[in-house]
């Protein structure tokens, strides 16, 4: 060998993806999800994929939001510190800041100096959620007619990604 350092191959203990680094593969994160009364509630997942086109901060935004829909965070729910989850992610705390602001923004979560950030689900949000849906949908029905997908087949669709 030339003196070429070589990375060992790395398996992620819940996923078992095998990669290079962290940074080539889907990362397994465990995130301490304790609710307002210190209680731990169940353990959250998040799977990252540092190497694809979706930025993490999107990617961390997404997730929680997915959260909060299936009940794994419920209202008043305590989200890990900015500092903690950045730590166990292995990313900038400027990315979970990110993630963060958009959260709050966008009313599914409160911040605030003592307690942090808190799940609050986002109450008066329906008009505005119901519109940009809307814009989106327009988008998939064009390209589902496009792709030859019926109208009966595409609400089935829906529906199943709905029930989930």
């Amino acid at each position: 060998m030339s003196g070429e350092f070589r990375e060992p191959l790395r398996t992620c203990p819940l996923c078992s993806s095998i990669g290079k680094t962290l940074f080539y593969c889907l990362i397994c994160i465990i995130i301490d999800n304790t609710n307002k009364a210190g209680e731990v509630n169940e353990t959250v997942i998040m799977k990252l994929d540092f190497a694809g086109s979706v930025p993490i901060y999107q990617q961390i935004r997404d997730q929680i939001v997915q959260a909060v829909a299936d009940g794994t965070f419920k209202d008043g729910d305590r989200l890990p510190t900015i500092r903690a989850l950045a730590g166990e992610i292995g990313v900038n705390t400027m990315t979970v800041n990110k993630a963060y602001q958009l959260l709050k923004q966008e009313g599914y979560i409160i911040t605030d100096r003592r307690s942090g950030a808190v799940v609050q689900c986002a109450r008066g949000r329906k008009e505005a959620l119901e519109h940009e849906i809307g814009k989106e949908l327009e988008l998939l029905i064009a390209e589902a007619k496009i792709a030859g997908i019926s109208r009966q087949e595409f609400l089935e669709l829906c529906g199943k990604i709905y029930g989930r």
